[in-house]
Order: C-alpha cells, then sequence, then structure tokens
C-alpha cells in the first residue's frame, strides 16, 4: 500500500470522526436534561429507602415535589426532624415541626382471647386468606390473621406477629405506611407517637357477636363516649374511635370500658 493511500485513509477516518462527534456534542445539547441543583441536594439528603410513605414515588419523586414547592421540607416520615431540618436550609426556610407518627394495629385478638371457626390450610399470607371464604380462621374477620403480611411489607423490622397478632415496635417504626398499605383488613393505622390511650378492635359486629368471635373486642356500649369530657370519642359503626388531637389523655374512658380494649400505650 502507497503512503499517498495510508495517508487518505487516516484523513477520512478523521473527518468521519470530527463529524460524529460535532453530531453527538449537538445532540448532548439539543437533548439534554436540565438538572436542579436545588432538587439535587434536597436528594442528596433523603435516606433512599423509597418506601413511598411520603405519598410520593420513591425519594426521586418526592425530591422533585419539595424543589417544586408542592410538598414540605419535612415530609418524608423515614428521615424525620433532622433530614426535614436539612431540607428546610437547602430552601431558605424555617424548619416545620413535624409530629412523628407510628404504626398501630387495631387489634388485640390474639391466640388467647380470638377464637378460631376452622382450621386455615391456606397460603399463609392475609391477603391471600382475605379473598377466600372465611377469610382466615379466626371467627372476626375484621381481626387480625396473623400471617405477616405486615411484616414482610416492612423494611425497618418494626413489626412483627406475637402471639397471633401484629405488634409495633414503636421505637423501630418510622411510619412510612407500608404495613398499613398491606393490611387487607385496613388494621393498621398511623397515629401520634405519643399518643396515650387506643382502642385496640376493628370489629364491626354487635356486643354478642363480638363476644362469641373474640373476648377482647369492643362491644359497642358507647360508655367511652358518654364519659369524655372532651368530645374526643366517638363511633364509627359499632366500634370506638379516638380522636387523638382531642384526646386530654385523663384516662376516664378506658376505666369505664367493660371490654378494657381502650388502653394505655
Amino acid at each position: 500500500m502507497s503512503i499517498t493511500a495510508i495517508l487518505l485513509t487516516a484523513l477520512i477516518v478523521g473527518v468521519v470522526g470530527a463529524v460524529v462527534g460535532f453530531l453527538l456534542v449537538t445532540a448532548g445539547e439539543k437533548f439534554k436534561v436540565e438538572t436542579d441543583e436545588k432538587e439535587a441536594a434536597i436528594r442528596a439528603e433523603l435516606p433512599g429507602n423509597n418506601c413511598g410513605g411520603c405519598g410520593y414515588p420513591g425519594c426521586d419523586g418526592l425530591a422533585a415535589a419539595i424543589a417544586k414547592g408542592e410538598a414540605p421540607a419535612n415530609a418524608c416520615p423515614v428521615g424525620g426532624a433532622p433530614v426535614g431540618a436539612k431540607i428546610s436550609a437547602i430552601l431558605g426556610v424555617e424548619a416545620e415541626a413535624a409530629v412523628k407518627k407510628v404504626a398501630f394495629v387495631r387489634c388485640s385478638g390474639d391466640c388467647d382471647t380470638a377464637l378460631d371457626k376452622c382450621n386455615y390450610v391456606g397460603i399463609k399470607d392475609c391477603r391471600a386468606a382475605a379473598v377466600v371464604p372465611g377469610r382466615g380462621a379466626k371467627h372476626c374477620v375484621k381481626g387480625c390473621k396473623g400471617f405477616g403480611s405486615c411484616v414482610t411489607a416492612c423494611q425497618f423490622d418494626a413489626i412483627h406477629v406475637v402471639n397471633g397478632v401484629a405488634v409495633v415496635d414503636r421505637e423501630k417504626c418510622v411510619g412510612c405506611g407500608k404495613c398499613a398499605a398491606t393490611c387487607p383488613n385496613g388494621l393498621i393505622v398511623l397515629i401520634p407517637a405519643d399518643a396515650k390511650y387506643v382502642v385496640q378492635c376493628n370489629s364491626q359486629d354487635k356486643g354478642k357477636a363480638v363476644r362469641e368471635a373474640c373476648s377482647a373486642g369492643c362491644i359497642g356500649c358507647t360508655a367511652c363516649v358518654k364519659q369524655c369530657e372532651f368530645g374526643a370519642i366517638s363511633m364509627n359503626g359499632n366500634v370506638a374511635v379516638i380522636d387523638q388531637e382531642k384526646c386530654q389523655a385523663c384516662g376516664k374512658c378506658a376505666e369505664k370500658c367493660p371490654a378494657k380494649i381502650i388502653r394505655k400505650r
């Protein structure tokens, strides 16, 4: 091969390379995605669990929402007040006070108090049991099935099945709400971490039917409602519900409850 052919080949390769490089740079400029530095800084402070407890699609979604002003700086339940304070500093705003919330299981029907109606031999999963006739072994179809779907959903080892009923470890719980979203009976709710009294039942049956299913259920007598001086207790169907914002933690409702399912935490 002559020197002329070699030089010509090199020239062609060089020209093609230059053209391709130019096209890549042009395309990069045309289609580049602008990065919001504030959003990136916020994302760096979020814990990265992507639990969805904030109501947004993972930490990326929350960071974008906070940067746009669509979510508060303290919206991350996992990061809590420390992360909220750091994000507030990024935004240049005063840190908002956040009420720490934890999960609470509205059922006390464990193996000692809840009666079984059958021997359940299906898949040991609460959601699977909820769609078959009978909805599991327990008489109370609104109670905890005890198969631990909530345990599987929790990323923080904060909930376990103890003696047939789910129990939350308040020290470990970050209030992400994954367990609540998983429970097919809607038993698990988020309440203020400093709540003093809770109603540990979710049954909508009337008194006699409750007693036939569980010795630790609300019988719907309304004694607690009549006793409360602050209007903090009402009836949701046949079960009592405490409004934690109104509750003054006097304990009179618990004293009067004949079923003893209003309990101090």
